[in-house]
């Protein structure tokens, strides 16, 4: 932990205007940035010698739909010289447009793909931002949190057209209420069809 400590007053007097907040926890090291500043400061932790982030482990989103700037992109790097890990995170909305780290690193181009079609979120500069899990007529982004679970088409091989065919959505069966009590969790109350005690919490058998 000291040594990622002493990694970041290096960070901050290097790159202070790059660093809105960070801190240090679990043995990783977290900075908070800008989509402006983003790239000057993961070059700096690629090439700077002290740390020499050469790997960049993933690219994904998350999302907050209360949030103003829904989005966090966040950026996973690794030291294998310093045996140290560092966590670059952004805010950023639908219309942020992030800059691609494709020019730093290569493998960035499937970790923005993937986070462009699972949360929407725009990069900048990518070589080819499109789909890479959903088919390309897909219709938005099924890691919001706003999205329904069920989805808004299904997908089925229909042998009289001798195609794959979409359809909308259509639930087999309806929605089943339930009350969410269980004897389980302590509660007096008794699941129908299973009373196995003459009272709550007793390993007597009911008369």
């Amino acid at each position: 932990m000291s040594q990622l400590i002493g990694y970041l007053s290096h960070v901050l007097a290097h790159q202070k205007n790059a660093v809105i907040s960070s801190q240090c926890e679990r043995g990783e090291l977290s900075i908070l940035t800008t989509p402006a500043c983003v790239i000057e400061l993961v070059r700096f932790l690629r090439d700077d010698e002290h740390g020499q982030f050469i790997c960049l482990l993933d690219i994904c989103g998350v999302d907050w739909p209360a949030r103003e700037k829904r989005f966090d992109v966040v950026y996973h790097l690794l030291s294998p010289h310093k045996n140290m890990r560092v966590r670059v995170k952004l805010a950023a909305d639908e219309e942020t447009l992030v800059p691609s780290l494709c020019p730093l690193f290569p493998n960035a181009d499937w970790y923005e793909r993937e986070a462009w079609d699972m949360y929407g979120i725009l990069f900048t500069g990518h070589p080819n931002l499109r789909r890479i899990l959903r088919d390309y007529g897909f219709e938005g982004h099924p890691l919001r949190k706003d999205f329904p679970l069920t989805g808004f088409v299904e997908v089925r091989y229909d042998d009289a057209a001798k195609r794959v065919i979409y359809e909308p959505v259509e639930l087999r069966q309806e929605y089943r209420d339930f009350d969410f009590l269980s004897p389980w969790e302590g509660t007096e109350y008794i699941l129908p069809g299973d009373e196995k005690s003459g009272e709550p919490g007793s390993d007597t058998k009911a008369p």
